[in-house]
């Protein structure tokens, strides 16, 4: 009889429920999920490849008195409301400004006209020796601005 008190023991060591948790499943899994995401993450940013303008412009900074430069959609050039040629843009600034290259001067350009004509204008400035040179734009009318989707890739890129 003391064998069957024994045998009845150990069945209910045997078959008593497990309660730790094995996560070496858990790991492996979440370790494939590391390494796809690493190699999907870099495909997934789109890009617009773009030729942009070379200039030496100087870091922005903020000021109480600021004079306005705008670019029309003709390309025309103007210093607060008189029109300026870009050659002589920069001597009106310096007389404006008493030759105080710290003076906060707005750039405001027509979305119409090229990038590159901003650019341009904005690095003659800060070549004429100004170091506070900001670019203006509007913030959109009716609330935050929705992006549009990416375009998609066009065959053979």
């Amino acid at each position: 009889m003391a064998m069957s008190g024994m045998n009845g023991r150990d069945s209910r060591r045997r078959y008593r429920p497990l309660a730790e948790i094995n996560v070496t499943p858990l790991v492996d899994v979440m370790l494939v999920l590391l390494v796809i995401f690493m190699v999907t993450a870099p495909l997934m940013t789109s890009g617009v490849s773009v030729d942009l303008p070379k200039t030496d412009a100087k870091p922005l900074n903020t000021d109480a008195r600021p004079l306005t430069v705008s670019i029309d959609a003709k390309g025309e050039i103007f210093l607060q409301n008189q029109q300026v040629d870009l050659p002589t843009l920069v001597s009106k600034l310096q007389a404006i400004s008493s030759g105080d290259p710290t003076r906060q001067i707005f750039v405001r350009g027509d979305a119409g006209i090229t990038y590159g004509l901003v650019v341009q204008v904005m690095a003659t400035i800060t070549q004429g020796g100004f170091t506070k040179v900001a670019l203006l734009a509007q913030p959109p009318a009716g609330g935050p601005v929705v992006p549009a989707p990416a375009p998609a890739p066009h065959p053979g890129h």
